[in-house]
């Protein structure tokens, strides 16, 4: 079976996510074989063996060559919270139509929260998370979550029966209401999507989104530019020149000159005959973290 056959199997089944939420693709236009094609008309060669074929998508994914990519398109039904949803409708290169709550009335859905499951406020991150409540707090959170989502619904049904404007009805319905869209969008701009949006420091909701997307559609669809999106954009590392002459430093031995360097780039300041590293510091460490190598300042 291709993996155009594979694809066209996929169209109409419903994968779920979250509680109520899913992604179902609605219809997709293009290759593999499209992405190379295009990528060769310059010199009038039709597409080549899949070896070649796959030496030529991972070329053109290493050095960012991204136009071949948007001869591809693909288009999504969507159905997820309306808090999820701003983050999705950030991406603004896509064509988007969203149930609308002015014309229709609300989906009677809304994600609940399990006990174990509330996330608490990162320390090092602004907009991040990490670790959990106890179920135990958890629980008195989950049961007021129930309440709201249940009084926000029932104002709404009453100010409908009342004849309240629907625009005007829904205004306190909770980010937690389910809505629908239709999502369209080209290959490499969905890939864009899925980098950010399948990233670990991505909130975790619209992340198992994109990982739905990704890894039970995009890689049956492309599959050759999947393992290639893989290696070299989800998986690769960026090094900026100021890591890159650290790295040189390190691997010469010589940790003092990184370090002084270090400070001299205000990543580092001594308090307290301890090293304080700001944020770009930490997130070279992760890097050094990554390629097993010791930090400078604890090694």
């Amino acid at each position: 079976m291709t993996a155009e056959m594979d694809i066209k199997s996929l169209i109409g089944k419903r994968i779920k996510v979250l509680d109520d939420g899913f992604v179902e693709l609605v219809d997709c236009m293009g290759s593999d074989a499209a992405i190379v094609q295009a990528a060769r008309v310059s010199y009038g060669e039709g597409t080549k063996r899949v070896s070649q074929d796959r030496g030529l998508i991972r070329y053109l994914m290493r050095h960012w060559h991204t136009t071949p990519f948007e001869m591809c398109e693909i288009k999504f039904h969507i159905r997820t919270t309306m808090d999820t949803w701003r983050q999705w409708i950030r991406h603004r290169t896509a064509n988007v139509n969203e149930h609308s709550t002015r014309y229709s009335i609300a989906i009677d859905a809304a994600q609940a929260t399990e006990p174990e499951k509330w996330r608490l406020q990162a320390q090092g991150n602004r907009q991040g998370s990490e670790g959990t409540l106890s179920a135990e707090d958890g629980a008195k959170f989950s049961k007021q979550e129930a309440e709201i989502i249940a009084g926000g619904r029932k104002a709404y049904e009453q100010r409908l029966a009342a004849g309240v404007a629907r625009e005007q009805a829904r205004k306190d319905l909770p980010l937690s209401t389910y809505t629908e869209a239709y999502w369209k969008i080209d290959l490499h701009n969905l890939l864009h999507f899925l980098e950010l949006r399948m990233a670990e420091n991505a909130q975790q909701e619209i992340r198992e989104y994109a990982r739905a997307i990704g890894h039970q559609i995009v890689s049956q669809w492309v599959p050759l530019t999947w393992e290639a999106f893989l290696d070299y954009r989800l998986g690769a590392m960026a090094l900026s020149a100021t890591e890159i002459d650290l790295l040189a430093l390190l691997h010469a031995g010589k940790q003092a000159d990184a370090l002084a360097q270090m400070q001299t780039k205000h990543w580092l300041k001594r308090e307290n005959d301890t090293w304080k590293p700001n944020r770009e510091a930490r997130e070279f460490a992760a890097k050094l973290q990554r390629l097993g190598l010791t930090t400078p300042w604890e090694g």
